[in-house]
């Protein structure tokens, strides 16, 4: 049986594909195993959306081709898109696919390939992930993604559900939801559609368990889908917003049509709702045009807000947008203000973990080790229990019993 790998780089839209490739490919014939090493292909799904990822691709690509000599690479997503010449004349890749084409790329692989006979389904991850949107219409001025991931597009509404459905009963108790930009889903539809629609519908799928939502654009969250989102049953209690700054000067600059008063109001629903909420952002430090008073601006409304944790990213100005045509901020800099947010990023996540000492939660087994597990609970808490019987995927209640800097760990109830 031949076998295969994946990598995936970037953003859970990346993941939710990679999750469904690999689930394809075993429909079809072939084996899933996890080292890239051992295996006969690796597929490799990219992304290109900094300096760094850009090297953490080309670094991983050179790895495997040094390690497993005889493997076959298949090279696809948004590297794939601003690099196709390059990965093309490179004899050690077997196959080069477009984002465009990432839709029948299963089929197209078991195509070269021949027909397989093989057998099984081992999953990817201990979660489903299900993509219902790709592309975005917006043009922040630092965003390359637009020109590699084309318009926002929808997948059918009847394709989604056929999916979430699919994965629920093979027994997944948590189904991620991402996109570029799910917030925009259904919008491009005849009739319209929105994510609002979406979610309720996916409730009434026979046998789902929870579902948890990939970042959200603060610009789209109005009141009946904030209502909705804070009082489902189903929808996990943690919100992942795209933030980016939190000075208007800023986030003029970066064209983002949002004031931080908005932030304020919107997290500030968020919390009241649900007091043990986790609250996550993206946040863009080192934008050109970023001062002294900007970068302050930004750490005392994080300092303040009712976040619990979030992603720092320094400025990487990618060719042909706006904004790596303007004066840059110094690379030292940039260094410093990552690493101050950093550090409040972890300090406010270790008061938000301390605070649920002793609390009851209910949570998925995502790993097994060493007779122990790791349990990742509904509030985004990656929790070590020493000793749990449940298998991966499984759902379980379990205790807050010990938090640290690096380490929650808990004790299993049910």
């Amino acid at each position: 049986m031949i076998s295969f790998s994946i990598q995936s780089f970037g953003c859970r839209v990346n993941q939710a594909e990679a999750f469904s490739w690999a689930y394809e490919l075993q429909n079809r014939g072939l084996g899933y195993i996890e080292d890239f090493f051992r295996s006969d292909i690796v597929l490799i799904n990219t992304c290109t959306l900094t300096s760094r990822a850009d090297r953490d691709v080309r670094h991983f690509i050179n790895r495997v081709r040094r390690l497993n000599p005889d493997g076959r690479l298949i090279v696809t997503g948004c590297f794939s898109e601003r690099y196709r010449e390059e990965l093309e004349g490179n004899p050690n890749i077997w196959k080069v696919f477009l984002n465009e084409e990432k839709e029948h790329l299963s089929e197209r692989i078991v195509s070269s390939l021949g027909p397989q006979n093989g057998k099984g389904n081992r999953p990817y991850r201990s979660r489903a992930l299900v993509k219902i949107q790709d592309g975005c219409d917006f043009r922040c001025s630092f965003c390359v993604i637009p020109s590699v991931r084309g318009e926002s597009k929808s997948l059918p509404r009847e394709k989604v559900l056929s999916r979430v459905r699919e994965f629920s009963q093979q027994g997944f108790k948590e189904i991620v939801l991402t996109g570029v930009h799910i917030c925009s889903y259904g919008l491009e539809q005849n009739p319209e559609s929105t994510l609002l629609d979406l979610l309720q519908d996916m409730e009434k799928v026979d046998g789902v368990g929870r579902l948890r939502l990939s970042s959200l654009d603060p610009r789209f969250l109005d009141l009946p889908l904030l209502d909705y989102l804070t009082s489902s049953k189903k929808v996990c209690p943690h919100f992942h917003l795209s933030l980016q700054h939190c000075s208007d000067e800023i986030l003029h600059r970066m064209g983002r049509k949002i004031r931080v008063e908005d932030y304020q109001r919107i997290l500030g629903f968020l919390r009241q709702r649900s007091p043990f909420v986790a609250l996550g952002a993206d946040i863009i430090v080192g934008f050109p045009g970023e001062s002294d008073e900007d970068f302050k601006k930004m750490f005392c409304f994080l300092q303040d807000s009712p976040l619990t944790y979030f992603h720092v990213f320094s400025y990487s100005p990618r060719p042909g947008t706006t904004a790596a045509q303007w004066e840059q901020v110094d690379e030292r800099v940039k260094k410093e203000r990552a690493s101050t947010l950093r550090d409040l990023s972890r300090k406010k996540n270790l008061s938000f973990r301390q605070s649920l000492l002793g609390q009851a939660c209910e949570g998925v087994v995502i790993k097994k080790e060493n007779g122990g597990a790791q349990v990742l609970t509904s509030n985004y808490i990656k929790v070590h229990l020493p000793s749990c019987s449940s298998e991966e995927k499984n759902e379980v209640w379990i205790r807050i019993t010990e938090v640290s800097e690096n380490l929650t760990k808990g004790k299993i109830l049910i």
